[in-house]
């Protein structure tokens, strides 16, 4: 397979979230088979979901891969597990978590695996920091990633502060 470009989020609201988002968008470089080839600023946003939970650290990045959607997203999910990620509630609090958002123009709806990731048009968090390293992106139904954040608005999510 030749190279094929992919958007993950990440995002962290546990045990010191902007490092893990910070080493996360690091160790996405020694992924097999991958490298990195953009980062977001990190942002702040409220939780979705249960509100009894701090705010998370959100980011986006862009890579290059020669993996298969799934095996990137098996890669992924190791990655989590080795910052300690525990599934213990739907939108409940994480030390990190890895959305594998686009993976070239697929489109797929897999048990394990669906893509576009079916909330990124409506997740400012999302939208803003994929706004940011890929600005002339579009869906693969042809949205503009840039307008659909401009629609959206901030939503409660805005830059992480330096030293934050």
């Amino acid at each position: 397979m030749m190279d094929q470009r992919a958007w993950i989020g990440l995002g962290s609201n546990l045990d010191d979230p902007g490092g893990h988002v910070k080493r996360a968008l690091e160790e996405l470089e020694h992924l097999p088979l991958t490298r990195r080839l953009a980062a977001s600023t990190c942002y702040v946003s409220r939780p979705i979901g249960p509100a009894d939970q701090p705010d998370f650290v959100n980011a986006v990045a862009t890579v290059a891969t020669r993996l298969s959607p799934l095996a990137l997203l098996d890669q992924l999910q190791a990655l989590e597990q080795r910052h300690g990620r525990v599934r213990q509630r739907h939108w409940g609090p994480r030390t990190l978590d890895l959305d594998l958002l686009l993976f070239a123009d697929y489109r797929l709806a897999w048990p394990r695996l669906t893509l576009p990731h079916p909330e990124l048009a409506h997740r400012a968090f999302v939208l803003l920091p994929l706004a940011e390293v890929a600005p002339e992106l579009r869906l693969p139904d042809g949205r503009s990633v840039s307008r659909l954040a401009a629609a959206l608005g901030d939503h409660d999510v805005s830059p992480m502060l330096p030293g934050a």
